[in-house]
């Protein structure tokens, strides 16, 4: 798929910065420790969902590229397991959107239009965040593509595939 023709380099080069600072940041580094969908984490499953969200995007034309690409980012910038706990078991789904939303506020200093992409990437789970903006259904779009990917895969060779991962996301181009 040839998506970079559609933007020119100055913005594809600025969409490459901003991606491999979060890429190297270590409280994002942090999320490879929690568990995601059968063998993946949080931070691989992150930055597959961004590079999916930013293809699709860049072919359709007309979207906030950076602030897709940041809210893809930090969709699911919990930071808990949510396995290990009782509590955060039972609403994990409907509460680490906000959660995840508030972490990158604190932690980065996002702005409104990021957490409301962030915030909507669970609907409909979450019936009160309906995405408004098409960043916002790109990215639910994306997560639900990339979740059912991660469901679907076959989880034996696990070493191998995670460097297989680590190679396929360590640049958005």
């Amino acid at each position: 798929m040839k998506t970079e023709s559609k933007i020119d380099e100055k913005i594809k080069q600025e969409l490459e910065e901003i991606y491999l600072f979060y890429f190297n940041d270590e409280r994002i580094k942090s999320m490879r420790n929690i568990p995601m969908h059968f063998g993946s984490n949080c931070y691989f499953h992150s930055f597959k969902v961004a590079k999916y969200a930013i293809k699709v995007a860049i072919k359709r034309e007309g979207y906030n590229l950076k602030d897709l690409l940041v809210a893809s980012i930090l969709h699911d910038y919990y930071l808990y397991d949510w396995r290990k706990d009782k509590e955060k078991k039972k609403k994990h789904g409907k509460n680490h959107p906000k959660i995840a939303a508030e972490n990158a506020k604190r932690d980065f200093g996002i702005s409104d239009s990021v957490v409301e992409i962030m915030i909507a990437h669970m609907w409909p789970l979450t019936p009160k965040n309906y995405p408004k903006s098409k960043e916002a259904k790109l990215l639910n779009r994306a997560d639900n593509v990339i979740a059912t990917r991660e469901f679907l895969s076959n989880t034996k060779h696990k070493k191998k595939k995670e460097q297989d991962t680590l190679k396929f996301i360590s640049h958005l181009f």
